[in-house]
């Protein structure tokens, strides 16, 4: 079993950890994951399954699309908080020579 069942396992793992690193909001774990599941879809990649895989590559796909919705919720539940404290996210912005810029509209959450 050193074909693509290894890394479909892995990456089936990978998902997993992912997963529950998004829901615990564990961050040293999220990135953990996403680098193992990164390095399995490399390996895939490189060496790509026999159609039988098919049916279990879609599962994996599923599973990676919600684990991306979870990010967004995140991401958003994120830019909120930022928001309601004043710490706004950065937007992109244009200036007058049409170049793109970044302004940052901030609130300092302390007096020194």
């Amino acid at each position: 079993m050193n074909g693509p069942d290894v890394w479909l396992d892995r990456l089936d793992a990978a998902l997993a950890e992912e997963r529950r690193a998004l829901i615990e909001h564990d961050v040293e774990a999220l990135v953990s994951s996403t680098r193992d599941k990164l390095d399995a879809l490399r390996q895939l990649e490189a060496q790509p399954p026999a159609a039988e895989f098919a049916h279990r590559l879609r599962t994996l796909a599923e599973a990676n699309r919600a684990n991306g919705a979870l990010l967004a919720r995140r991401r958003r539940e994120v830019n909120w908080s930022l928001r309601h404290l004043g710490r706004g996210e950065a937007a992109p912005a244009y200036d007058a020579q049409g170049c793109n810029t970044v302004v940052k509209a901030s609130v300092p959450l302390a007096v020194v």
